[in-house]
């Protein structure tokens, strides 16, 4: 996955004059609305001249500021990207893969080393204390944790909420209906960790809900893709999976291989009580039937 015009920029301040840097941090700041002002209203908000905006759009590696616009906007096309979209692009690089001789390689061995080169890109690109920030967050008992996601991806929210559910207390998930969800948004608290799980294409509700947990004092943690749901804006912790796939519809895969490693982690952190919490629970399971 390539990096995003934000990325690139991040990386190379050290290289900009003081100037430039200003130039910089305007576009970071409104990122990436910042991107499509004029040259004029860029400078004027960085106190600059419009040929400072230039040469840094230059010393970024673009021929010149038009050219760094449309970087932005291929991203964001690909940011919301959808899989009829996706399918399409896909159809056309067969076609093109097909027109020139290949070599032969089985489909799904194909597919396989995507996946596995997916999941490997994500273990070597999430930050580090942002996983361990997320651990401690979930390994708190003193702190009550509500999971939410999309129309796929809730499925990965009830997985980490069903395993967090077997080792400690206080989790829920975020109800579907109407009157509950309002009632249940209406409790959220200072001590809650609110984990929501957001990927292309974003769900408005999802940044609401992150809004409404941070101004209530409690602590949000988000699943997002390279490209970033806007509910990272109001998160604690950000924790960035890819999404690459041998079909048109991102992969969930490298998500879930988080996931794991963190229910994992967050098991140990909370140690001998996690263990004591799952036998109480086996017992009850079997005393009703249920295991």
């Amino acid at each position: 996955m390539s990096p995003t015009l934000a990325d690139e920029i991040r990386s190379r301040l050290g290289e900009l004059s003081p100037a430039e840097r200003k130039v910089a941090r305007v576009l970071l700041a409104g990122y990436p609305a910042a991107v499509f002002e004029t040259v004029a209203t860029i400078a004027e908000r960085a106190g600059v001249s419009a040929p400072t905006v230039l040469r840094c759009a230059s010393r970024l590696g673009y021929k010149g500021f038009p050219d760094l616009q449309a970087a932005l906007r291929s991203e964001l096309d690909a940011r919301n990207a959808s899989p009829i979209t996706l399918y399409a692009a896909a159809e056309a690089s067969e076609r093109e893969t097909t027109a020139r001789p290949s070599s032969v390689a089985p489909p799904l061995g194909e597919r396989s080393a995507l996946v596995q080169q997916a999941v490997s890109q994500t273990f070597d690109e999430v930050a580090q204390h942002e996983f361990e920030e997320a651990v401690g967050l979930l390994g708190d008992p003193r702190r009550r944790v509500h999971l939410g996601g999309g129309r796929f991806t809730h499925l990965l929210a009830e997985y980490l909420g069903l395993h967090l559910m077997q080792f400690r207390d206080q989790v829920s998930l975020l109800p579907h209906k109407d009157v509950e969800r309002t009632s249940f948004l209406t409790q959220l608290a200072r001590r809650d960790v609110t984990v929501l799980f957001d990927y292309r294409r974003y769900e408005a509700d999802k940044t609401l809900i992150a809004e409404l947990a941070r101004e209530r004092g409690g602590k949000v943690i988000v699943f997002t893709d390279p490209w970033l749901s806007p509910a990272a804006a109001h998160a604690d912790v950000v924790l960035i999976t890819q999404v690459s796939s041998p079909s048109p519809y991102d992969s969930l895969t490298p998500a879930l291989a988080v996931v794991e490693s963190l229910v994992a982690e967050v098991l140990d952190r909370i140690g001998g009580d996690g263990h004591e919490r799952m036998k109480g629970a086996e017992e009850i399971a079997r005393r009703t039937g249920l295991l």
